[in-house]
């Protein structure tokens, strides 16, 4: 009897030791406020002016070997609005994440986003309570990015950082994201790299979607510059995409895009937000708008902006929020 139950309480003693290891975190935020959209839908039933919100809920495992190798898996729980009719959506559970970590090398697999949706100043700073201006709207390349309200990519990632260097390279075999028209059968990668020194960081990446079906490769180069100083940080983008579908209005985008953002901290409370985008394409977006941030402590912030939005040669749409966000 007692060489039965040593080998089962040792068991439920490694078992006990392995559960104080682990970890389980909650985090993210809520938001919530009104949007207007000059134009939103063609149905008179639908106002310009709509409630926005959001609500995002992160469920994040956490464990760790005694050599410390840790080891995290994350799913998201997310709820918006309709911007195209202002009702309210359901929540709902995106694709999980895992990840491999240890010291300078990260790995990831499953709904991830690639090299280029990592680069820390692709969007540069985004005006407005949703973020709905920035400066790489001239892009047309559909990157591998991590899904929040779906299955996403069954993808992978591999990170090495060492002191202020960072290499990123992502692999998506037989993507079934279309949007590159390459074809139902794609792979898709991105590499990418990126160096900071003293205030000034550079970030490149390249990434392809190589066709199985069709004969299309769809591409894009991007080259990233931030600096920081006291008050002011600004950031700017050029990229060149090619073989990239037509817009909705049925225009080339295949072309140079270019963008520029900056945030001015006016107070300790409140900070400025500019961005402007736009590509050489008669089919490229440009977008531009202006927005403020004031913390009110304690997580929560009043957030708000005013811009415009041009998709090729359609009439350009006056857009506005303004709104609250609250981190927990």
């Amino acid at each position: 009897m007692k060489r039965t139950l040593f080998p089962i309480m040792a068991t439920l003693g490694l078992v006990g030791t392995v559960a104080e290891a682990a970890e389980v975190k909650l985090s993210g935020y809520g938001r919530f406020g009104l949007g207007y959209l000059e134009n939103r839908s063609d149905d008179p039933d639908v106002n310009n002016t709509i409630i926005v919100s959001r609500f995002r809920l992160n469920l994040d495992g956490i464990a760790e070997t005694d050599g410390g190798v840790r080891f995290e898996s994350r799913v998201r729980v997310q709820a918006d609005e309709s911007q195209s009719t202002g009702d309210a959506g359901e929540a709902g559970f995106n694709g999980a994440r895992f990840s491999v970590l240890y010291e300078g090398l990260r790995l990831d697999v499953g709904n991830i986003g690639g090299a280029i949706s990592n680069m820390s100043n692709r969007s540069g700073f985004e005006p407005g309570l949703e973020s709905f201006v920035g400066q790489s709207s001239g892009i047309d390349y559909e990157y591998l990015g991590y899904t929040s309200t779906g299955a996403g990519a069954n993808a992978v990632q591999f990170q090495y950082e060492i002191n202020d260097l960072e290499f990123r390279v992502s692999y998506d075999q037989n993507t079934t994201d279309n949007d590159n028209d390459a074809g139902s059968g794609a792979d898709q990668w991105d590499v990418g790299a990126q160096y900071t020194y003293n205030n000034i960081t550079a970030s490149f990446a390249y990434g392809e979607t190589d066709g199985a079906t069709d004969d299309v490769s769809p591409s894009l180069a991007i080259l990233t510059l931030r600096a920081d100083f006291d008050q002011f940080s600004g950031t700017l983008l050029l990229a060149k995409d090619s073989d990239t579908p037509l817009n909705s209005l049925g225009e080339e985008t295949d072309g140079t895009a270019y963008g520029v953002s900056m945030n001015y901290k006016a107070s300790d409370a409140t900070s400025i937000y500019a961005a402007y985008g736009d590509g050489s394409a008669k089919g490229d977006t440009q977008e531009f708008g202006i927005g403020a941030i004031h913390n009110l402590g304690g997580g929560t912030t009043l957030r708000g902006g005013i811009g415009s939005l041009k998709e090729g040669s359609a009439d350009s749409q006056l857009r506005a929020d303004i709104g609250v966000r609250f981190n927990f």
